[in-house]
């Protein structure tokens, strides 16, 4: 069962710039010290959140950005959900490899992303967006 409480629960930001980008990622850490996370793990998901929100900015063109707290009835967690309406990514397993990179940046994004997480989740098509849904649970 997944229930949200806590007083981070259910908050969404707007993706529209790199200012967007920076109040997900101070959201994402209140959370994190709200749920209490480890330091290590606080930092694994800040660092998640902000790969994958400028992500949706500027492979995505913008989207919403959805974080809130989690429980699975042992631990609490976070789960944080970006979703955009942009192109798409059309070789989905190309992109989840390391290295790879659209961008000319390091191609660590996605990849980086999914290992720095105890869950991800994504769900692309060309022409119908993007949604990442990923979760970093307490240990």
């Amino acid at each position: 069962m997944i229930t949200g409480s806590g007083s981070a629960a259910g908050e969404q930001i707007t993706v529209a710039s790199d200012q967007d980008v920076v109040r997900v990622r101070q959201l994402v850490r209140t959370l994190a010290v709200a749920v209490k996370l480890s330091l290590v793990d606080q930092t694994k998901i800040v660092t998640a959140a902000s790969e994958l929100a400028r992500n949706t900015l500027v492979y995505g063109g913008g989207g919403t950005v959805a974080v809130s707290r989690v429980e699975n009835g042992r631990r609490a967690g976070i789960r944080i959900v970006f979703a955009d309406e942009g192109p798409g990514i059309p070789d989905l397993d190309l992109a989840l490899t390391d290295g790879y990179t659209t961008g000319g940046g390091l191609g660590l994004g996605l990849s980086g992303a999914r290992r720095l997480v105890d869950e991800f989740d994504i769900d692309t098509a060309v022409g119908r967006g993007t949604t990442i849904s990923v979760t970093k649970w307490c240990r």
